[in-house]
């Protein structure tokens, strides 16, 4: 089930973006940028905010039968100057002993129904130039890149977009 996170949500979407982190980007962002600057503790007051803020909307991918979320994702209004009627998935990050399970492809498609329901028409996704499973996953849900990309300030790393429409 996938539903709005909450205040009580952002201890276990931190410990999921920083698993996710280091399970996806291992040897494309540096281990000090993934173990020492990224940790729980200090993405913990990150999400508290975001979700407090409603900065975007934040979701979590929670399962029915034991409560555990395995999955969160953060979407909204696009913010790219030369897109200005897309809908965003900002970032979206699953536990890695739930990926390859269908719940990534669930959340993706939560989020272009929610875009297509507050009537938006194009889709955009940042994805690290690096980041071959990623890139992957979207090419397979008929996103394509379209020519555009930015440094990731965080990570100092190229993000390449993909769009939908």
């Amino acid at each position: 089930m996938i539903r709005e996170a909450t205040v009580n949500d952002a201890e276990r979407t931190a410990e999921i973006e920083v698993i996710s982190s280091r399970y996806a980007y291992m040897g494309v962002v540096s281990d000090e940028c993934l173990f020492k600057d990224l940790t729980v503790e200090s993405r913990i007051p990150v999400y508290q905010r975001w979700i407090s803020e409603k900065r975007f909307a934040l979701y979590v991918y929670e399962d029915s039968d034991t409560g555990e979320i395995k999955g969160m994702m953060g979407i909204g209004r696009c913010e790219d100057e030369d897109m200005t009627n897309a809908f965003e998935l900002h970032f979206i990050y699953l536990d890695p002993d739930y990926v390859r399970m269908g719940i990534g492809t669930e959340m993706l498609k939560f989020f272009e129904n929610e875009g297509k329901e507050q009537g938006f028409t194009e889709f955009v996704i940042w994805v690290l130039e690096e980041n071959e499973m990623g890139r992957r996953f979207y090419e397979k849900n008929n996103y394509h890149l379209d020519g555009k990309d930015k440094i990731f300030k965080r990570w100092n790393k190229r993000e390449i977009r993909y769009v939908k429409n």
